[in-house]
């Protein structure tokens, strides 16, 4: 008996469930769902690479990627660029359920000309336009348990000359073929067409529904995610659409620091029986543009943090996968960022499915590069782009193509389409309330704040071609941005570099010289320098400038830079660490009580140290978010140089120190160490030791200034020697003296003038042939590389890296770079293919330069001045900035500008000191 029981509710909850999915929109896909998930279809491609057969390919992608055709550029001038075509076939059934439904074939995204056939027949008019939905009603046209034939034929380049314009002559990669999913769509003949949803802060709830089919009633059902039922309403229908009003109490309201989703159930009814359903996921939340002021989300003004981005993937071009989305949206986040452009074209579902959900602020955009579509194209192409996008929580823009393709025809129909009226930004014009020119000077974009009108907000500034850009500048910017009432912050030029896999190259990563290199991670999301100073400069929690000394009280000074959330429901904590400086590797961790800091609210936090932290060498904070992701992990020094330096002279062994003069060089002998000097100059020509010479001479050389030490005399003082030269105020004013100890520690002293007012760097060289060298292990803030207007983003404490040519932007795409300039070197090992040694300082703020980077391929940008000194490896008390692709350093800010010195005088007490301790002995 409970048997047959259970077999009759079983078979009860069969066809209840088979009752109500066949109400809802069902789907069968005919291709795979992305990268990593495809369907082999029949293919023919025109021209260029695997041309003039028939094959298969993998569908979705792009066929270059898959072997077929020619790679083009956007700026590729070739007369027969893009000019192939593709011809897919592919064959599927349809079962017999699907009777008495309309079915829909749709396509997520064809490059670029689609002519659709179904079982021979034209399925509707060719489409034109990359990057949109679109859909054709095959229901007449399909056969049901029988084998329907689908014919599709690509042409790369369109037949339309205003969707060339606005797509493939821009200035990324141009691609061909089905690239994202197909599917067919079966709905009831009574169905819901189109729902377009606002959602306010306040509960307000309207929603325009469109239907097709007679039906009497519809009924609104709003839940959270947990399936808990916000609110319920019904009204009866009057024609085929119809407008929704309603109130829900206190939801909770979307922001990209608390993306609350509810999903909003549509069911349409015929009396009491249900017709059809469908759902959305939605946010309440309210835009406000609020002219010569900002813009507000939920009352609240905003300063962006953003990026800008294109759909892309090395193996598979601009054919893409959830995951991908997920993790771009994850990586932008712990960035700091909060806001992203999609540059230039609408985007996949699943990236604004997963901005929804992450929370980040969109600005999505109809395509157009300094070139638009004409009006009907743009006008059909719009409507698309709202069909599938309009109800995502996370659009707060919308974007009319970029840099002079705007099409002001069709600026109406944004605010008809849009119930919710988000504004509408014309990227690199002034239009709707914003400048958002592209790349401004830092003195012009200031000049603007103090003296506009309009809402400032670059939709690209610092152009990060290379190393240049991204960060390096940013922090000025930031300044300027954060505190101008007027600013609404702005969006990096771009997130990642756009090297594609080239199959007719041996599978290559071309970025297609310099055009690609943009990113502020590679290819594949290797995380550059900018990476971290971007995590640091946009970091919502501030920690204002705190020097470590022993009166600290442990109170960092420190700002809530978010919009929505409170600091307590952050969490803190810190580590004090002894980086083995003193034998011994120690730890000491503890929690930070979370101040209650309201958004822009100063205050302290305040940490609960132990009595011995200054016997540690230095301090780390970190901040999580309420998600328990790291905001930023800040390092505070406690130690100092010349702490290190102690404990290395305190290690050292006593020896005879020996002088004696060949005819142009003092020879210094400690035990197996030997100096030789040049008498004339000083400069250092020559060390060796029991393993052998080691390859570091031909300095210290002054940069940029004199090298014009004289006069040199040799004395003994106690057990060491001294060498020196001679102070003139005209002649030889920069001094240099050195000091060898008998335990082999040779000590050298320059005091210098730089040469000029303006200065680019300041400090002094050595050689080394680069050949020579195995890697360094230094003490100080690393392990990235650092730039005059790119400080932030690395952390105080010991760092090994081996030798590598790595170039920004460029083949391997491994990071950190091991060339360039590092902050605050305490010590440095030098690690050769034959022995290593050591280098101490005693004073702060030293840098060390390592090398000099090679430059990229294809940089005919002078702004990207990757300035070094001569010489291999020098030791200066000031380095170089960085340009960018349209600035150069010194338009990026007072960062990026050149070092100013004030004293002409030459008073030695007012130069320059540079102060190096060097252990050859080769003992580690």
């Amino acid at each position: 008996m409970f048997k047959s029981l259970n077999i009759y509710f079983t078979l009860i909850l069969f066809l209840i469930t088979a009752g109500l999915s066949a109400q809802q929109t069902e789907k069968i896909m005919l291709s795979g769902t992305g990268f990593g998930d495809t369907k082999n279809w029949d293919f023919f491609c025109t021209d260029g690479a695997n041309s003039g057969k028939w094959t298969s390919i993998a569908v979705p992608s792009n066929w270059e990627l898959q072997g077929f055709g020619r790679y083009n550029y956007g700026f590729n001038k070739e007369v027969n660029k893009g000019k192939e075509k593709g011809l897919y076939k592919y064959s599927f059934t349809v079962a017999d359920a699907w009777k008495n439904k309309k079915i829909n074939l749709v396509f997520d995204g064809v490059m670029t000309d689609a002519e659709v056939k179904i079982n021979g027949k034209v399925a509707g008019e060719i489409h034109q336009g990359s990057c949109y939905q679109f859909k054709y009603d095959i229901t007449e046209l399909v056969k049901f348990q029988e084998s329907n034939l689908l014919e599709v034929t690509v042409s790369k380049h369109s037949a339309n000359k205003s969707v060339n314009a606005a797509e493939r002559e821009a200035d990324y990669w141009i691609f061909g073929g089905i690239f994202r999913p197909v599917f067919l769509e079966a709905l009831p003949k009574q169905h819901i067409q189109q729902v377009s949803i606002d959602a306010k802060a306040d509960g307000s709830f309207q929603a325009k529904v469109a239907h097709q089919g007679e039906a009497q009633k519809l009924v609104l059902e709003v839940f959270d995610l947990a399936g808990k039922r916000l609110g319920k309403h019904q009204q009866a229908l009057s024609g085929n659409l119809n407008l929704i009003k309603t109130t829900f109490k206190a939801p909770k309201l979307w922001s990209a620091e608390f993306p609350n989703l509810y999903k909003a159930v549509f069911s349409l009814y015929d009396g009491s029986k249900l017709l059809h359903q469908i759902s959305k996921n939605i946010g309440f939340r309210t835009v406000e543009l609020r002219e010569r002021d900002g813009v507000y989300i939920n009352g609240v003004k905003i300063k962006f943090k953003g990026v800008n981005h294109h759909s892309f993937w090395p193996e598979s071009g601009r054919t893409t996968s959830k995951t991908i989305s997920i993790n771009d949206v994850k990586l932008i986040k712990e960035m700091n960022m909060n806001a992203i452009r999609m540059a230039h074209y609408p985007p996949d579902s699943h990236l604004l499915e997963a901005c929804d959900s992450l929370g980040l602020y969109v600005m999505n955009e109809l395509a157009g590069w300094h070139g638009h579509y004409d009006t009907p194209t743009g006008t059909k192409l719009l409507k698309e782009m709202f069909a599938r996008d309009e109800n995502h929580p996370s659009i707060i823009f919308w974007a009319n193509g970029n840099e002079g393709g705007h099409n002001t025809d069709l600026d109406p129909l944004f605010t008809q389409l849009d119930i919710q009226k988000r504004p509408v930004v014309h990227p690199w014009e002034i239009y709707g309330g914003f400048e958002t020119t592209h790349y401004r000077e830092y003195n012009y974009g200031i000049g603007n704040y103090d003296q506009g009108k309009n809402i400032i907000m670059p939709t690209e500034f610092l152009h990060g071609m290379f190393d240049g850009g991204h960060a390096a500048g940013l922090e000025d910017y930031w300044k300027a941005m954060w505190s101008n009432p007027l600013s609404a912050g702005g969006f990096l030029w771009d997130f990642a570099d756009q090297g594609v896999v080239r199959t007719d190259k041996n599978g290559i990563l071309d970025t297609d010289g310099n055009h690609g290199a943009d990113g502020i991670v590679g290819p594949h999301h290797e995380k550059e320098g900018s990476f971290y100073a971007i995590k640091e400069i946009w970091s919502p929690v501030f920690i204002e400038r705190r020097e470590i000394t022993p009166a600290f009280d442990g109170k960092l000074i420190i700002e809530n830079r978010y919009h929505f959330t409170n600091l307590n429901q952050c969490s803190f904590s810190y580590k004090l660490s002894r980086l083995a400086t003193q034998g011994e590797n120690l730890v000491k961790t503890g929690q930070i009580e979370a101040p209650n800091l309201k958004p822009l609210e100063k205050g302290a936090l305040q940490i609960l140290l132990p009595s011995d932290w200054n016997t540690f060498d230095v301090l780390f904070v970190t901040a999580k978010d309420v998600y328990g992701q790291e905001i930023f992990t800040w390092s505070f020094p406690i130690t100092r140089p010349e702490n290190t330096l102690k404990i290395a002279l305190s290690n050292s062994l006593k020896n005879k120190v020996e002088a004696t003069e060949s005819a142009n060089a003092y020879v210094l002998k400690v035990a197996d160490l030997q100096l030789n000097i040049n008498k004339t100059t000083g400069i250092l020509e020559q060390v060796q030791n029991q393993k052998g010479v080691i390859p570091f001479n031909n300095g210290p050389f002054i940069q940029e200034g004199a090298t014009n030490f004289k006069n040199f005399s040799l004395k003994q003082d106690g057990d060491n020697i001294i060498i020196s030269s001679s102070f003139d105020k005209k002649e030889s004013f920069n001094t240099l003296q050195w000091t060898i100890y008998p335990s082999g520690m040779v000590k050298m002293q320059v005091k210098y003038f730089p040469e000029s007012y303006f200065t680019r760097y300041v400090g002094v060289n050595f050689s080394f042939p680069e050949e020579q060298i195995k890697g360094v292990e230094f003490m100080g803030f690393g392990p990235y590389r650092v730039w005059k207007n790119r400080m932030k983003g690395n952390q105080f404490g010991i760092w090994k890296k081996d030798y590598n040519d790595n170039s920004t932007g460029e083949i391997p795409f491994e990071y950190p770079e091991f060339k360039g300039y590092y902050a605050n070197m305490y010590w440095c090992k030098f690690i050769t293919k034959q022995q290593s040694f050591k280098v101490y300082t005693d004073k702060e703020d030293i840098f060390l330069r390592l090398f000099t980077p090679k430059k990229q391929k294809d940089t005919e940008w002078e702004n990207m001045q990757m300035t070094f000194p001569s010489g291999d490896i020098s030791f200066m008390n000031g380095i170089a900035a960085i340009g960018t692709k349209t600035q150069k350093p010194e338009t990026t800010g007072p960062m990026g500008m050149k070092h100013i010195y004030y004293d002409f005088e030459k008073e030695p007490k007012r130069a320059l000191d540079m102060t190096l301790y060097f252990d050859f002995t080769g003992k580690d």
